[in-house]
């Protein structure tokens, strides 16, 4: 006997923009091994979309800033934010001064260096001594850094800490800067967001 088949909605895949860190991003370059990583434990449920930016070896903030604008006017529904190192304080920098018209279910930076402290004299990518005021719409915001980065100083996650007081802090042990061996509490954290309904700002 023939049965019809019961037609089936198409599952909405919650959609992540990962911006990466600095420098190659070739194989177990970069932040390849940590976007796999959260490709692989996030699973169907999630799309993680990884942009290469421009000339990621010489970066520079404006041409970022307009790769950044067009990933995130094409994402769709309240998408999910998540930016490594560099890519961190990059997408700080970007939602904190231009406001996009997008509503963002959270905001995720892992070892981002915090621009203007002593040895990390940068003009471009300082941001502004106001910038918490500006992600008042992003209702949830995690940090998170290893205790043996090698790259970017613990005492970042600190200055960050004290201008974000309302923001989740991640302390990691061992991971160093890449966490190419993974980040379980990223993956849980991302989990963890509430559904929202809507693509608009609130």
């Amino acid at each position: 006997m023939f049965v019809k088949d019961k037609c089936r909605l198409p599952i909405m895949r919650k959609q992540v923009l990962f911006v990466h860190c600095g420098g190659s991003q070739g194989l177990h370059e970069g932040s390849n091994d940590l976007v796999n990583y959260m490709r692989d434990r996030l699973g169907r449920e999630y799309e993680v979309l990884y942009p290469i930016m421009p000339d990621p070896e010489s970066p520079e903030y404006l041409l970022w800033k307009l790769i950044l604008a067009r990933e995130i006017t094409r994402l769709e529904g309240s998408p999910i934010l998540v930016g490594h190192s560099l890519g961190g304080s990059v997408l700080l920098k970007y939602l904190s001064e231009e406001a996009p018209d997008k509503s963002i279910s959270g905001l995720f930076l892992i070892a981002a260096p915090y621009w203007g402290k002593q040895d990390w004299q940068a003009d471009e990518y300082i941001l502004r001594e106001d910038f918490s005021s500006g992600l008042a719409g992003i209702p949830q915001i995690f940090l998170y850094h290893s205790l043996n980065d090698e790259v970017v100083p613990f005492s970042h996650l600190k200055f960050y800490a004290e201008k974000l007081p309302f923001a989740v802090i991640r302390e990691s042990g061992n991971r160093r800067h890449l966490f190419y061996t993974g980040l379980p509490e990223l993956v849980a954290d991302i989990r963890s967001l509430p559904i929202r309904q809507t693509g608009d700002k609130p």
